[in-house]
């Protein structure tokens, strides 16, 4: 080791120990509180653990996949800071001179001091959530920041460790991110599906007209200049908010074939169109979740624009639910993915009305509160039986996993809906968790799952809400839910 390797080095550990002593010296009586429980609630990683469990319990498809993301995050950066970063450097605990009595660990640890395990496991599990979930991990970004500081105030930890912890952390949230975007795309299996030969192909784009919905999650990054590029003729619409249905019946009125792009609501709409006017639709992904296009097969504009060129499509099943979302026009509502009453609905009703204000993470987190606090349970009747029930689920097909409201299909042309309830008794938070971890067809006093064509409801009490494919709407007094087997035409490469 050289000798300017060696001043380097030295004045690394100097600067370390400065910034340590500086940290000692300080005082904040708020910190004296704070930080050492928040450091040892983090302790074994139940703090982020807890966390996750949280999200699961009251977040959307996609907050739980990113607490997964981050839960796994956490848990490869735990597994190198234990079996690679404590035993590669040995680097000695700081001693405790100048730092308070009351900020002292009662349980001093006895691993070696770099890096910190805690910092890793903060900004692991912060940064696996942030990249599937933003707003979720802007909320717990200071409490990371924060349980990393800890260690520095509490003086098991010199500045330098923290830091390389951190680091450590924000590349296991990387890695692990990658890692699961590899496997959604190996989600894009296409199902067995009926073809469907109808399709006309459209080797320029000429006759198709593509509705883009300007306010869908990420509708302005989603591969619109590729469709440009392959298909030059097709005709570009861009619009938003109350316009979107409007555009969409024009739309399909002058064209061979409608095309959209955008969220499962912008998706679900353009269904609606493309139903009324016998036209195939071409879905190009461009919103948050994409839960049709995904379990369609739909990876991106580029697989869309090759199926419309070759004219390869395939026949999909359509939920539909009658009376509509507007009785007066007398016409049905429809769902490509999952309608639900309870619960379910009156959180989203909640979080749309809080989130222009507040954000959608917070949002979100105030109307499960809320929802699990003070919601009671929906009496109405299901095939002429009277029933009290938490969260009333039906799929467009049969969805794969456990819980009132499991994750993907394999087959959108099965022409079944897949009914789960969720019992009514006891309280929302507990009944809802227990049925979370059942299975995906259980009966039992809390959940019951089947698959059925049709299904009568009545004697909805006013006010109630209904959600469909993230729509949200007042329920009638009573309506029908049934399938529409091999109604839809969707364009799918082969």
């Amino acid at each position: 080791m050289g000798d300017q390797e060696l001043t380097w080095r030295g004045a690394a550990a100097r600067w370390d120990r400065k910034l340590f002593d500086g940290v000692a010296r300080r005082r904040w009586p708020a910190g004296d509180r704070v930080l050492p429980r928040l450091g040892r609630a983090a302790n074994h990683g139940v703090l982020w653990g807890g966390t996750a469990a949280a999200i699961a319990l009251l977040g959307s498809t996609r907050d739980r996949k990113a607490a997964l993301c981050g839960a796994a995050s956490l848990a490869l950066a735990s597994a190198t800071v234990n079996t690679v970063g404590k035993w590669s450097v040995r680097r000695a605990r700081p001693l405790l001179e100048g730092v308070p009595e009351v900020r002292r660990l009662v349980t001093q640890p006895k691993t070696t001091s770099f890096p910190s395990g805690h910092a890793a496991s903060a900004f692991a599990f912060t940064t696996g959530l942030a990249l599937g979930a933003p707003g979720w991990g802007a909320l717990v970004a200071p409490v990371a920041v924060s349980v990393a500081f800890s260690r520095v105030y509490t003086g098991v930890h010199y500045p330098s460790d923290v830091a390389a912890g951190a680091a450590l952390g924000v590349a296991a949230g990387l890695v692990v991110r990658r890692v699961a975007r590899g496997v959604e795309l190996a989600r894009l299996n296409p199902g067995d599906e009926r073809k469907a030969t109808e399709a006309p192909a459209l080797p320029d784009g000429a006759g198709l007209t593509v509705v883009v919905n300007t306010g869908s999650g990420t509708a302005a990054y989603a591969g619109l200049d590729v469709l440009r590029a392959r298909l030059p003729k097709a005709e570009i619409v861009e619009c938003g908010g109350a316009e979107l249905a409007g555009e969409l019946e024009a739309a399909a009125a002058r064209s061979a074939v409608l095309g959209v792009c955008g969220g499962d609501g912008t998706v679900n709409a353009a269904a609606t169109a493309a139903l009324r006017a016998g036209l195939p639709l071409a879905v190009f992904p461009g919103g948050t979740l994409n839960h049709f296009a995904l379990d369609l097969g739909l990876g991106g504009a580029e697989d869309t624009c090759r199926a419309i060129a070759a004219g390869r499509a395939v026949r999909v099943s359509v939920g539909r639910f009658t009376p509509g979302p507007d009785p007066e026009d007398g016409r049905s509502g429809y769902f490509l993915n999952t309608f639900s009453m309870g619960a379910y609905p009156e959180l989203l009703r909640r979080r749309l009305r809080w989130a222009p204000r507040i954000g959608g993470g917070p949002a979100a987190l105030l109307a499960a509160w809320k929802v699990l606090r003070a919601e009671r349970p929906v009496r109405l009747s299901l095939a002429g039986r009277p029933q009290s029930v938490w969260l009333l689920f039906a799929g467009n097909g049969t969805y794969h996993g456990t819980g009132p409201t499991p994750r993907r299909r394999d087959n959108l042309g099965e022409g079944l809906l897949d009914v789960r309830l969720v019992h009514g008794g006891g309280r929302p938070g507990p009944r809802l968790f227990a049925a979370a971890l059942a299975g995906p067809l259980s009966r039992s006093p809390v959940h019951t799952a089947t698959r059925l064509r049709s299904l009568r409801i009545g004697d909805i009490p006013p006010g109630t809400p209904l959600a469909y494919d993230g729509e949200y709407t007042p329920a009638p007094p009573a309506l029908v839910l049934d399938t529409l087997p091999d109604a839809l035409t969707v364009y799918r490469p082969a």
